[in-house]
């Protein structure tokens, strides 16, 4: 069964050339929308797969209709397109959980990528958002209280592999894995979404 996708943008030529994009990739386009209002309703009637929408947009922006979702238990998974590079957007799209998160200029190259990332429950963040944002301090005394196979764990991570991946480099189970993970996000004080240590990671992979 195809990946059934809502797309929804306020410019009606992006609009266009990533909805047709996506149809010419084989993925089921439900429904297009030009406002965040329609948009979310558009989510809620067909339950789409995948919900690829601009930040700003009028009436309920992207941000808006992702904790929309979350708020109501919607399983769409969320991608963020944006021109914005302000790290307080980005930092709310962390919270409210969004598989991915990606600049329009890339959109065309990337989306594909993205949306196979959502699909196997990874997150996809662009490089070039990653590389806007400030380094988030690192506490070397907090690090230090990571242990030698919590440190390996997050350096998987960096790596983009699942907890179910990590597992099998380990030779431990994924229960144990989970564990770990939740060990970690404890240590380091950061929220419970299941992107957080991963950006986390990503961004201070040098210093562990």
């Amino acid at each position: 069964m195809n990946t059934t996708i809502v797309v929804a943008d306020d410019h009606p030529f992006m609009l266009k050339g990533l909805s047709d994009f996506l149809i010419s990739k084989g993925f089921n386009v439900v429904g297009c929308a030009e406002d965040g209002k329609s948009a979310y309703n558009l989510i809620v009637k067909y339950k789409p797969d995948i919900a690829v929408l601009d930040i700003r947009m009028p009436i309920l922006s992207g941000l808006d209709i992702a904790e929309q979702c979350k708020k109501n238990n919607i399983d769409t998974k969320i991608i963020l397109i944006t021109f914005d590079t302000d790290e307080d957007l980005y930092e709310k799209a962390l919270k409210l959980d969004v598989y991915g998160y990606i600049l329009k200029d890339f959109a065309i190259e990337e989306i594909e990528t993205c949306i196979a990332n959502a699909l196997k429950d990874k997150p996809y963040f662009s490089d070039e958002i990653i590389s806007h944002l400030k380094k988030i301090p690192t506490n070397n005394h907090v690090l230090d209280t990571l242990t030698k196979t919590e440190r390996k764990i997050i350096s998987l991570i960096a790596e983009n592999k699942t907890s179910q991946e990590i597992a099998s480099d380990l030779s431990v189970s994924i229960k144990t894995i989970h564990k770990h993970r939740s060990h970690i996000i404890s240590k380091l004080k950061l929220n419970s979404g299941p992107t957080s240590l991963l950006v986390w990671a990503n961004l201070n992979k040098n210093n562990f």
